[in-house]
């Protein structure tokens, strides 16, 4: 049985729920699964998981979130080479450059990405929350 981490920082609540539904896609394609918040994971943390969903919103220019998300994503990036993960979050603006550039961090750091990303803008409708279940069932 895969273990998969879902990890998340969610400043409105929308990440939050997409985080939900990565969780709930993941348990029902047959996954241990276990849901973090960003200042409760670790590189030691990812070392125990086969699989990793982060997700997180688009904050500020298109950049991480800094005080917990950044300095634990940072932290983890030494063990995410191999790792299959995927990556999710929501917007307010923009269109979408902020994935795509964590998308390429991602990559440069070894990490395997199992699917294409997941974003909503605003809060997550019925599309957007069938895509993130799908998502969570691809890290299985």
């Amino acid at each position: 049985m895969s273990k998969i981490a879902v990890v998340y920082w969610s400043g409105t609540g929308n990440t939050e729920a997409m985080a939900n539904a990565v969780l709930e896609g993941a348990a029902a394609a047959g996954a241990d699964t276990q849901l973090f918040t960003a200042d409760s994971f670790d590189a030691a943390s990812a070392e125990a998981f086969d699989a990793i969903a982060f997700g997180r919103p688009s904050m500020g220019t298109e950049e991480l979130e800094d005080s917990e998300f950044e300095p634990m994503f940072s932290a983890c990036e030494g063990a995410l080479n191999g790792k299959k993960i995927a990556l999710f979050g929501s917007y307010g603006w923009g269109d979408g450059e902020w994935m795509r550039n964590w998308e390429t961090r991602c990559g440069g750091v070894g990490a395997v990405l199992a699917c294409d990303s997941v974003i909503c803008n605003d809060a997550p409708d019925d599309e957007a929350t069938a895509n993130c279940r799908a998502l969570g069932a691809a890290l299985v």
